[in-house]
């Protein structure tokens, strides 16, 4: 397995629950699949689960050697988190075109989060 890029995030929770409350259906459906969003309303802490998956897409994109910018939506990564195994990253649209072209066979993922601050780690590999 060889390491293609390596990408980390640090986001704010409080700056993440003032955009939900400002915006709110606007910001969550330009930013998170509809998996996403009924995973971190089930969550009693769901602004940092919301900050936690956002922090990680900015990882990937980072690891994948790009940013988000216009034409990539955000919602081209969706990270699935399933009680059974850790998180993992579903690449779709134009950023998996970017995957491939860079012969990414795996994102593995991690995040962690306080109540002001989320952290997230992604790691491109193939």
């Amino acid at each position: 397995m060889e390491i293609v890029g390596l990408g980390t995030h640090i986001l704010d929770c409080p700056r993440v629950r003032k955009l939900i409350d400002k915006h709110a259906e606007k910001f969550l459906c330009t930013v998170f699949t509809e998996r996403e969003m009924a995973y971190c309303a089930e969550r009693t802490h769901s602004t940092e689960y919301y900050a936690a998956i956002w922090a990680t897409k900015e990882a990937v994109f980072r690891a994948l050697g790009t940013k988000w910018r216009r034409g990539v939506d955000w919602r081209d990564v969706e990270v699935v988190c399933e009680s059974s195994i850790e998180p993992y990253a579903v690449i779709s649209g134009p950023t998996k075109d970017h995957y491939e072209t860079r012969g990414v066979t795996d994102i593995r993922i991690s995040f962690s989060y306080s109540r002001l601050f989320v952290t997230a780690t992604a790691i491109a590999v193939r």
